[in-house]
């Protein structure tokens, strides 16, 4: 088995595979406080929770945006698995062709998101994930990436608004009833939940107005099941759209 970590800021997608086989995936905290032991305690649980504790680990990958977790997780791969990972960035083959001012720059949560997307799906794409940020990235139809828009996460947004306002109490993103609220919380809840479904369609209109044909849109990560039901567009939720592009670039490294 190879064990994949997708390390946000806020979470961490963590997942094992065989060839081509998903055996499992879970959704746990990023905690940049947390030792070598405390990530290995945690992963022991999950592959416990999985009935694979057993099974032999052969290698491991990482894409991340928490340089400090990299470590981290790096550490605990390499002491207890005696295992250096693949850590998606500069150096690492990909196979995605990038146009954009700094390739370096690119995230490599985008990078593998893109991998899995020209492979799974018809170009000219958008892709989309939702997570602590939003990130819409397009890429053209001979499968080259051409860029992103960044945004607050949905998360994020209600968490900002219940900071930094004094009234406002933090409400859970749950789906309200009518778009106009006749209450504090389903008000709250009607700006973040359709308000962000309505800038997905809004942008996914501006990128192809710019780009000057229609777009498969491919959507991933934790908050796209709660918004994808309320977007005007067609869209295709894929929840292990990231695991399959670390899939896909651990192939292409080993």
């Amino acid at each position: 088995m190879v064990l994949a970590f997708d390390i946000g800021n806020t979470h961490m997608f963590l997942g094992g595979f065989s060839g081509k086989k998903i055996l499992f995936t879970e959704l746990i905290s990023t905690n940049r406080s947390s030792t070598a032991l405390e990530y290995m305690s945690l992963l022991q649980t999950t592959l416990k929770v999985h009935g694979l504790e057993k099974e032999p680990i052969d290698g491991a990958i990482i894409s991340s945006v928490v340089p400090t977790v990299t470590a981290t997780v790096t550490a605990t791969i390499e002491r207890f698995f005696g295992i250096t990972p693949i850590v998606v960035g500069p150096g690492v083959k990909s196979g995605l062709k990038i146009r954009i001012d700094n390739p370096a720059q690119l995230g490599s949560d985008l990078v593998v998101c893109a991998v899995a997307g020209i492979k799974e799906y018809p170009v000219p794409q958008i892709n989309i994930y939702m997570g602590t940020a939003t990130t819409i990235s397009l890429i053209d139809s001979s499968k080259t990436f051409l860029g992103t828009t960044i945004s607050a996460g949905m998360g994020v947004a209600s968490e900002a608004l219940s900071d930094r306002t004094s009234q406002l109490p933090c409400v859970a993103l749950e789906t309200p009833k009518k778009v106009v609220g006749t209450n504090t919380v389903d008000s709250m809840r009607s700006g973040v939940v359709f308000y962000t479904a309505s800038a997905i369609d809004g942008m996914i209109e501006r990128i192809e107005e710019e780009y000057g044909e229609p777009c498969t849109v491919v959507v991933t990560g934790r908050y796209a099941p709660r918004i994808l039901p309320h977007c005007k567009h067609k869209l295709i939720h894929d929840p292990d759209l990231i695991l399959k592009g670390l899939m896909e670039v651990y192939a292409k490294n080993t």
